[in-house]
């Protein structure tokens, strides 16, 4: 029997339906694909949303991370106590096929593993040409001298997954005599089908990385709350960069400062200014300050409560939006080509409000300049002129 020869008219629809499966099994795969990655990064989520809502004691987001993991649970359960209908067996071909090579993996027992490489020959009514394809299968070993390349074996496939194949160890009479009898020629190497999607161990990592990534999406969300507060509750033992000084006579005076973590932080990010004052003000008890000094990565503010209304300024009535463009005025307009260092004193002033300084320091020396309470500049000292003063 050869592998070559005129299909007849009815093969054509054959084709056509083959294809049609072989499109729902890719659909299939898909629509798996998806469902495994949704699970596994939403309950990446939940989990996370666990753990942020007890570090945090946020009862909402604890109550979510929770109830999608029950609801999961539920679902497995429920799925569980449901009786599945009969399946429908899959339907299968019997063919014949020539064996290109067999190997044998290990064998300690009566069964061997065989890697076997076949040439698979559909019937004519099938509508499929010759193919090739690997198989594993474990053979007795009493059997195994029935198989020898360029061998006949009788097998059986799946039409919708043709890769799906088995030999038949003891096949009917009919078969064996036709097996005894055939000659198939080798498909070409182009032919070889495999079973299409991920391997297990690709399964495995995709999961791990959706679950992980839900998780990482849950913290990104709560970032500047859960860094806050982790250093907040270090700082006391690990951030020697916080320090508070009282002293307590007929006035308190105090000095609170924080320094920015991370040597990619800066106090120009915007937002950054206010966020950090507002906290420094919370820890001294108090918005009324006497001055405050801001640096790249360090602000410090000081107080005193015997200091009048009229010698101090709230911390909240700054433009710290507008101070990082002062800066860099400062920085590119003063005559100092190569900025070292810069820092910003506000100091209140009771007849004109809140006095900003910007002070700039590089190779060239120290300039500055002065602005109002709304960043307007008032005042310029450049390198030359603030040697001279």
């Amino acid at each position: 029997m050869g592998t070559t020869g005129h299909r007849p008219a009815a093969q054509v629809p054959a084709e056509a339906d083959e294809r049609v499966r072989q499109g729902r099994s890719a659909i299939k795969g898909i629509l798996s694909w998806l469902r495994l990655t949704f699970t596994s990064g939403l309950t990446g989520a939940a989990v996370a949303a666990l753990v942020v809502g007890v570090i945090l004691e946020r009862v909402p987001v604890f109550l979510s991370g929770g109830g999608v993991l029950l609801l999961f649970v539920l679902i497995g359960f429920v799925a569980g106590r449901l009786s599945p209908g009969p399946a429908e067996p899959p339907v299968t071909r019997t063919a014949l096929a020539r064996i290109e090579d067999l190997r044998a993996t290990s064998g300690e027992s009566a069964d061997v593993p065989v890697e076997f490489r076949l040439t698979v020959a559909p019937e004519p009514e099938d509508g499929r040409s010759a193919y090739r394809v690997n198989v594993d299968q474990s053979v007795n070993l009493v059997d195994i001298p029935a198989y020898r390349p360029r061998g006949i074996a009788v097998v059986e496939y799946r039409p919708d997954e043709p890769w799906d194949v088995r030999i038949v160890t003891r096949p009917t009479p009919e078969w064996s005599r036709r097996a005894e009898a055939a000659e198939i020629d080798s498909a070409p190497e182009f032919t070889l089908v495999e079973k299409p999607g991920l391997s297990e161990g690709s399964w495995c990592v995709l999961v791990l990385v959706t679950f992980l990534a839900g998780a990482a999406l849950v913290m990104l969300l709560f970032r500047g709350e859960l860094f806050t507060s982790g250093g907040e509750a270090g700082s006391s033992s690990k951030q020697p960069s916080v320090t508070t000084s009282a002293s307590v006579s007929v006035s308190r005076t105090f000095t609170t400062s924080t320094t920015v973590p991370g040597h990619s932080s800066s106090l120009l990010v915007l937002g950054r200014m206010r966020e950090t004052v507002t906290e420094l003000a919370e820890r001294a008890g108090t918005s009324d300050v006497t001055a405050i000094t801001i640096q790249e990565r360090r602000m410090e503010i000081r107080g005193d409560s015997g200091r009048p209304p009229g010698e101090t300024l709230h911390v909240q009535m700054l433009p710290y939006e507008l101070f990082p463009a002062l800066v860099r005025e400062a920085r590119t307009s003063l005559g100092v080509r190569s900025p070292k260092s810069w820092r910003i004193d506000v100091t209140p002033d009771s007849s004109t409000g809140p006095r900003v300084r910007v002070t700039v320091t590089g190779d060239e020396g120290t300039a500055h300049l002065d602005a109002d309470a709304t960043a307007r500049v008032l005042e310029r000292r450049p390198v030359g002129e603030e040697e001279r003063g």
